[in-house]
């Protein structure tokens, strides 16, 4: 009997313990000797994606024979961001108190042999091997499991030079050759040199990179986290007998009846049964004004019915509604995004291997040169000790550091390194429009009378919607209350679902709705009112109606309104020489009025969300590179998919989690300064780099000459160190209007 192979299926699995992106394609290469696997690991997002026939069991045997925790994601993730973080803040915060002393201690006394007291290695020793070793035990974990996957990582490097440091320090202590030849004698030759305070430096610095690393990690998760935090988590289920009863909303299945109140979110996409109300739409859609919905219209999940009460059928559950799937392309942009390498990481793929290559070169040749093992051995450990990242661990957190600080100041902060790296290439601005140009409130933008005041229309509108709970009513409401004050009570209050209201006012029959509810109420229309709603659509105003006593007397506009500042906003993109484009789900004409007031270079209007990922995706095959502002549920993936995303705090937390950057407060001017400030600080870690990794290729021949000693190390590796964070510090002071002309070459 034949045996029927199970059908490849698509697994994703939480990756835990990776510390760079060798990490990744160590686990990477590993799944993908299995039978049958192709897989794709990410070091930033600590996920794989893999396609398998396989048992998961075997997928997370894998990756733990490579030396890493792995957990399928439909269970609890092996190890939360938030532990992880706990557990590098202890790690350092112990480092720093033990290290500093232990470090200091080390120079000093090697330096000025009459400091020194009776026991005085022992004190260096108690203070600096918890550092070393505890502190440490991350990079000697990841060097060890590299070892046994006969490969190298930025661990393997950290982790022999604090070992060979350590190790030869406690020889030459315990020795007592430094007590002999000690003092300025230190500066002719390497004999006899203590390198711990080197050891607990590396420690201390590198720690620091990886927990400034580990929150920066935080922002994929996060995302995925909100997202699956929306819509409603309990459900009003409606039975075949008709009786309504609470449910979790993860019980519905397609098919059920559910109740959805005024102010609730709907909990799964579905049809209406009965009811009618107005459906908030903006986060999911981008429509600027509520959708009017009664029996047989669609209705998404995680929408918000504003006034009336409706039954919705459940036509969709779970990840094959249009919110389950605006997920699946948040985790895919993220993932496929997060695969570029760090600048630090594609460095370390070529200099570790080399460096461990000329250690083990420096001692062979000096074996047979001198003869002897400890020459050698000093000699070839100088070459590691010189060659242990400091400067290249500081580079990218001290830079990133201070630009965050400054970047506060200026309404901006910058998630990541790969958003500084992104700002560098973009060449095109897709901008949401509802919430991110516009404030996503609707107002009164224009009255238009005929043959009254237009006093008397906004008047007589605001006092039958005084008694309405409608979006549209509370926006001529309020613009009354500005304009006019207190407005007439209303009495015999109709609501006419879907199309307006009516009641009485001052003994006058008001209507207040749409043209379709004057026709249906027999209400002339004289061709002035025709012809000012007519100007009002084509504008993209909504169109509120307003007659008394049968007769149409004029129109009120109803738009959203533009942010202040927008219109400078992309004034400024476009002295950047970026082209910009208006991305929205709003009617187009609506869209083209906005883009056209602010001198938007493109429209791209009535997208569905899943529709404005495609468009990023599209611009990308023109070889373009890609910004996109948004806000709004329906923006995170397009804000994961854009090379470098950009998302309003004032907006959803869906979307600030999938971007890259997010902008605080309501002036859109900062989009131009973030883009200023990412480039700059890019510059500045490249110049980092280039100095630490210059430093390095420097210092490493000297080493090799068997010159160096432990004042010349430390003072050198403190000289580099100092000049990556002085050279970062430039940054507080970084001055968006006097980089503007850089910015744009």
């Amino acid at each position: 009997m034949a045996v029927v192979s199970p059908a490849p299926r698509r697994a994703e699995l939480a990756v835990g313990g990776m510390t760079c992106a060798a990490c990744a394609a160590r686990v990477e290469r590993k799944l993908n000797k299995l039978d049958g696997v192709t897989a794709s690991v990410d070091y930033a997002t600590e996920r794989a994606v893999v396609h398998t026939a396989v048992p998961d069991e075997v997928l997370v045997d894998a990756v733990a024979r490579a030396g890493y925790r792995a957990a399928v994601l439909t269970r609890r993730r092996p190890d939360g961001p938030a532990g992880e973080d706990r557990r590098l803040w202890r790690r350092l915060m112990t480092a720093l108190l033990l290290g500093v002393p232990a470090a200091d201690l080390s120079f000093t006394l090697a330096l000025v042999p009459s400091l020194r007291f009776p026991g005085w290695q022992g004190a260096v020793l108690a203070l600096g091997l918890p550092v070393v070793t505890w502190c440490a035990w991350p990079f000697h974990a990841k060097a060890a499991a590299a070892l046994k996957q006969r490969t190298t990582s930025m661990d393997t490097l950290v982790s022999t030079g604090i070992a060979a440091a350590t190790l030869w320090s406690a020889h030459a202590m315990t020795r007592g050759t430094t007590v002999a030849d000690g003092g300025w004698g230190l500066l002719l030759r390497p004999a006899g040199s203590l390198y711990l305070d080197v050891a607990v430096g590396v420690t201390i610095f590198v720690l620091a990179g990886r927990l400034y690393e580990a929150k920066a990690k935080r922002a994929a998760g996060d995302a995925m986290r909100a997202l699956g935090a929306l819509g409603a988590k309990d459900v009003t289920l409606v039975d075949a007998d008709g009786r309504e009863r609470p449910v979790p909303a993860a019980d519905l299945r397609a098919g059920d009846h559910f109740v959805v109140r005024p102010g609730e979110a709907v909990a799964t996409d579905g049809v209406v049964v009965s009811g009618s109300c107005a459906v908030d739409g903006s986060a999911m859609t981008g429509e600027s004004v509520p959708r009017e919905v009664a029996a047989g219209d669609p209705v998404l999940g995680a929408t918000v019915a504003v006034g009336g009460r409706i039954v919705v059928r459940a036509t969709a559950v779970g990840r094959d509604t249009r919110l389950g799937r605006l997920t699946r392309l948040v985790e895919d942009a993220l993932f496929e995004k997060a695969r570029v390498q760090r600048i630090a990481d594609r460095i370390s793929a070529v200099f570790v291997p080399v460096v461990l290559a000329l250690a083990i070169g420096t001692f062979a040749v000096w074996f047979a040169v001198a003869g002897a093992a400890e020459p050698a051995f000093g000699a070839g450990l100088a070459v590691l000790i010189i060659a242990c990242p400091c400067a290249l661990g500081l580079a990218t957190p001290t830079a990133m550091l201070v630009a965050s600080g400054r970047g506060a100041q200026l309404g901006v902060f910058l998630k990541g390194h790969p958003a500084i790296e992104a700002a560098r290439t973009v060449d095109t601005v897709v901008l949401d429009k509802t919430g991110t140009v516009t404030t996503g409130r609707i107002a009164v933008t224009g009255i238009h009378p005929a043959g009254v005041d237009a006093e008397d229309v906004l008047r007589l509108a605001a006092a039958v919607e005084q008694a309405s709970e409608h979006l549209i009513a509370k926006a001529i409401v309020t613009e009354a209350d500005r304009v006019i004050g207190a407005v007439p009570m209303v009495t015999g209050f109709r609501a006419q679902a879907g199309l307006g209201a009516r009641g009485e006012v001052e003994g006058h029959d008001v209507v207040v709705g749409s043209l379709r509810l004057l026709a249906d109420t027999a209400v002339a229309v004289p061709p002035a009112v025709h012809t000012a709603a007519a100007r009002c659509e084509r504008a993209g105003s909504g169109v509120v109606a307003v007659a008394r006593d049968g007769v149409a007397i004029g129109v009120l506009a109803i738009a959203d309104t533009l942010r202040p500042g927008a219109a400078t906003a992309v004034a400024e993109l476009h002295t950047l020489g970026l082209r910009t484009i208006l991305l929205t789900g709003d009617r187009e004409p609506t869209a083209r009025a906005i883009a056209a007031e602010l001198e938007i270079d493109e429209v791209v209007a009535e997208v569905l969300p899943d529709e404005k990922a495609d468009v990023i995706e599209r611009l990308h095959r023109e070889g373009r590179t890609v910004a996109m502002v948004g806000d709004g549920i329906n923006d995170a993936p397009a804000l994961a998919r854009a090379d470098l995303g950009l998302a309003l705090v004032t907006g959803t937390d869906v979307a600030a989690n999938a971007a890259d950057v997010v902008l605080v407060g309501t002036d859109l001017t900062v989009v131009a300064q973030a883009l200023r400030l990412a480039r700059a600080t890019l510059r500045t870690i490249h110049g980092n780099l280039w100095w630490a990794f210059g430093y390095n290729v420097a210092a490493i021949p000297v080493a090799a000459a068997g010159l160096l000693n432990p004042v010349i190390s430390a003072a050198a590796m403190a000289a580099s160190s100092l000049f990556v964070v002085s050279n970062s510090l430039r940054l507080r002071s970084f001055d968006t209007a006097r980089t503007q002309t850089t910015d744009t070459q």
